[in-house]
């Protein structure tokens, strides 16, 4: 296709490219230690914004569905969060007013606090109990350049939702969990 665009079958190898590079380039050791935090957590609590938000939403049905306590932060039925509890929150590029804010809160509660971004430099890390870095194009990156056929922090979002699925299949082994048991847990309301 001319003008520099790329055909539909380009494109998608493009984005497939991205993923595999990014998704391979995450440490598993990071993964293995939330894994662990999780495990460990009386209840977890995410928080996050925009599709950041979805994806850790996605991931809060999925560890209902393994039968774990999870709240998603700003719904009406969460509770205080307290010691003995996780605080898994995102930012892509590494600071959020609010994201910060809440770790205040969570740190104060004496809870863990579990962090996804992009930004090796973000001024959040030093407040968090486990970080997962995620090396994708986020928003920030759009101003530097950075190179994506995707738009703004959609590699980091995709990524993110990815290592999420693959974090509750772990969970699925480690709690000893069967596909069975999560259908009951499914809601019966729709």
């Amino acid at each position: 296709m001319g003008n520099g665009q790329c055909d539909t079958f380009e494109l998608r190898d493009r984005m497939m490219q991205e993923l595999r590079q990014a998704f391979q380039r995450v440490e598993e050791e990071q993964l293995g230690q939330l894994l662990d935090e999780i495990c460990q957590a009386k209840r977890v609590f995410v928080y996050g914004l925009g599709r950041e938000r979805l994806m850790l939403q996605a991931f809060a049905m999925r560890l209902m569905h393994l039968g774990l306590t999870v709240h998603v932060v700003g719904d009406v039925t969460t509770p205080r969060i307290g010691e003995g509890d996780l605080f898994l929150t995102s930012s892509g590029t590494g600071y959020l007013a609010t994201v910060e804010a809440l770790m205040k809160i969570a740190r104060t509660a004496r809870a863990r606090i579990a962090f996804f971004t992009a930004a090796t430099d973000s001024p959040l890390l030093p407040m968090v109990d486990q970080a997962v870095l995620i090396p994708a194009r986020t928003m920030r990156d759009d101003r530097n350049g950075t190179s994506s056929v995707q738009p703004m922090g959609t590699l980091f979002e995709q990524v993110q939702l990815m290592l999420l699925d693959m974090l509750a299949m772990r969970l699925k082994e480690r709690l000893g969990r069967t596909e069975t048991d999560m259908v009951e847990l499914h809601t019966n309301l729709e």
